[in-house]
């Protein structure tokens, strides 16, 4: 599965496409040039059951770690990730 994303210096999304349509997302605002937010987390049932969403918060923490800026997790479930990880409080 090939998680996609856009970004156009204000806002930005992962997501993932199948046979075209877009099935999950994880979309974000700039705060700033050195911080992104999490806002919002959706998966479709086409996808449910496969670690999507935490796979699109992943992807988020490595560009945040390549490109080092921080991660504000406003999402309920982007921050239930980061709860559960210590692996990656290093982005916060």
């Amino acid at each position: 599965m090939e998680i996609l994303h856009t970004d156009d210096g204000k806002h930005g999304k992962f997501y993932v496409e199948v046979n075209g349509k877009q099935e999950a997302e994880m979309t974000y605002v700039w705060a700033g040039t050195d911080k992104i937010i999490i806002d919002h987390t959706e998966v479709s049932d086409v996808l449910k059951g496969q670690s999507v969403g935490k796979q699109l918060v992943m992807k988020a923490v490595a560009l945040a770690r390549e490109k080092h800026f921080k991660i504000l997790p406003l999402c309920p479930f982007a921050a239930s990730v980061f709860e559960k990880d210590a692996t990656i409080k290093d982005v916060l």
